[in-house]
């Protein structure tokens, strides 16, 4: 059985220096109270990977705000201010990738794979220092897999064994995250018994899952 307990108890391994992937899309799908747990814990130097850096005090924008990140892989910061600033002013490495593009490497460190080529990004300011391959006439960029120490996810329910399902677009970058960490720590709505969910209904396998913790 997956152990199941506190947000608080949940990230309390989680230190500085380490890489961690967060769901969520827009705060859609995004662990709130694991993000606020890691907030209130304080813990500095983090590199973040996730699709945004969302709005001020919601989701990835409260380590914006608590200026906890040092490095963000991610595809949009036009929802918080703070993330553009520190970008120009260097406070903050921010990675700027394109949403596919990111949500394939992802896929490919939890499947992997070398890396993935992709022609989105062939003669703009994207395909800087990267690797070009020419297949069959046509030009792709090398990108790299993405993993990371810890994924931070939320799901709408696990069963005992960490068998999770989502709730519509809530679901976004979360099962592709589940694969590309060395932990994973899930925060779901509701926990029920073993087999209270059918198997064909189970998105991503509870072999996955080392945490669960109990949220709204």
């Amino acid at each position: 059985m997956v152990k199941i307990c506190t947000a608080n108890e949940a990230v309390k391994d989680i230190s500085e220096g380490m890489c961690i992937m967060i769901g969520g899309f827009l705060g859609v799908g995004t662990p709130e109270g694991l993000v606020q747990a890691l907030v209130d814990k304080g813990t500095k130097n983090l590199t973040v990977i996730t699709n945004d850096s969302a709005f001020p005090g919601v989701g990835v924008g409260k380590l914006q705000d608590s200026k906890q990140m040092s490095t963000l892989y991610t595809s949009y910061i036009g929802g918080h201010p703070e993330s553009g600033r520190c970008m120009e002013e260097g406070d903050l490495k921010i990675i700027l990738t394109p949403q596919g593009t990111l949500a394939e490497q992802i896929r490919a460190g939890g499947s992997g794979l070398g890396g993935i080529l992709t022609p989105t990004g062939v003669g703009t300011v994207v395909e800087e220092g990267k690797t070009q391959i020419v297949v069959a006439d046509k030009t792709y960029l090398l990108e790299e897999p993405l993993k990371a120490d810890v994924a931070l996810l939320k799901a709408y329910k696990a069963d005992c064994h960490g068998n999770l399902i989502y709730r519509f677009s809530a679901r976004n970058f979360n099962p592709l995250m589940a694969m590309a960490a060395r932990t994973v720590i899930v925060e779901v709505e509701e926990i029920v018994e073993a087999g209270a969910i059918e198997p064909d209904n189970v998105i991503t396998p509870g072999i996955f899952v080392d945490l669960l913790v109990k949220g709204r």
